[in-house]
């Protein structure tokens, strides 16, 4: 979900969500150390509680990065060694490390001893031709035998040869079962399944084999279903509308636009919030042209909300129109 999840989106999602635990894009540990750390680790206090994803192969460079995210405020450093990506191979981290257990399992012990917070693991069933046993049976093995007690596991292979990482999100296919297999014979830590869990009823299913269920692209395109979540899954709390969440994050928006930050940055993130309604249309594009222009405030939100409601109003007549006259009243 590289520049996907930024602070913007994170912000967004809490107001749909209370329970559910947000994860950063993943960051180097290079940029964390050397980068622009105000801009890179900068989180609101409404996201926790949040983890900070990292990228690396470097034990002590990740000790380091982690010891600046839990002085940052994070509440929970994970180590992705399942991104395909060109960017990620290329640097020697990522889901190439999946053929490198040992290794793995040294970096995290390093990030364990330097902090305080939770250490987990997000990885890949394997990479390439490795099998089950050879890819993640023996990743987790390693890890666990660092001290590492959670792992989210995203139930594909990561593909490096032959196949791009827009491919690899659809080949080769799912093995849910070998996810759920790993929690049977490991019980004693928390696996949380990843990977092409596109509805709340997908989820639930899941929870029956696992501990735990990490949504991507599915809660970054239709953001709405997280406002299910806490009071589906957690049994906790009313279902938070669309119109709702951008009601509460309108005053984020207000003091980030005081900040300096650009509307586009927010609205951006917003744009699937009403997929399948009336005015779904218009509210992106409204969002997406009147968002971009220079000086755009929050009244280019309201505007879209208008144009919600508008259509709904005008589907609500034309269905009252198509009722027999006895039930149109």
């Amino acid at each position: 979900m590289m520049d996907w999840t930024d602070r913007h989106c994170r912000r967004l999602h809490r107001t749909l969500t209370r329970r559910a635990f947000l994860y950063t894009e993943m960051l180097t540990a290079e940029a964390v150390i050397h980068g622009d750390r105000a801009r890179l680790l900068a989180f609101d206090p409404a996201e926790h509680p949040v983890a900070l994803q990292l990228g690396g192969g470097d034990p002590a460079k990740l000790a380091e990065a982690s010891r600046i995210g839990e002085d940052a405020g994070y509440d929970e450093i994970n180590l992705n060694v399942g991104c395909p990506s060109d960017r990620v191979q290329s640097g020697t981290f990522g889901a190439c490390l999946m053929l490198e257990p040992e290794r793995v399992a040294a970096c995290m012990a390093a990030i364990r001893a330097a902090v305080r917070v939770p250490a987990t693991v997000k990885c890949r069933l394997g990479v390439d031709d490795q099998s089950p046993e050879e890819g993640v049976f023996r990743l987790v093995e390693a890890c666990a035998a660092a001290g590492v007690r959670l792992f989210v596991i995203h139930a594909r292979k990561a593909w490096l040869k032959g196949l791009s990482p827009k491919e690899n999100r659809e080949i080769p296919p799912l093995d849910y079962p070998l996810v759920w297999r790993l929690k049977r014979e490991r019980p004693d830590l928390t696996i949380v399944v990843n990977g092409g869990v596109a509805s709340l009823e997908e989820a639930e299913a899941h929870l029956a084999h696992v501990d735990g269920v990490m949504l991507g692209r599915a809660a970054y395109h239709s953001p709405a279903l997280l406002g299910q979540a806490d009071h589906r899954l957690f049994g906790e709390g009313e279902t938070v509308s669309p119109e709702q969440a951008v009601r509460a994050y309108l005053p984020y928006v207000r003091a980030e636009l005081a900040r300096g930050a650009p509307l586009a940055a927010m609205t951006r993130h917003m744009l699937g919030l009403f997929s399948g309604r009336p005015g779904a249309r218009a509210w992106r594009r409204i969002l997406t042209v009147e968002g971009a222009r220079h000086g755009a405030g929050q009244e280019v939100i309201e505007r879209g909300l208008t144009a919600l409601a508008e259509a709904a109003a005008a589907a609500h007549h034309a269905e009252r129109g198509r009722q027999p006259a006895s039930m149109a009243g």
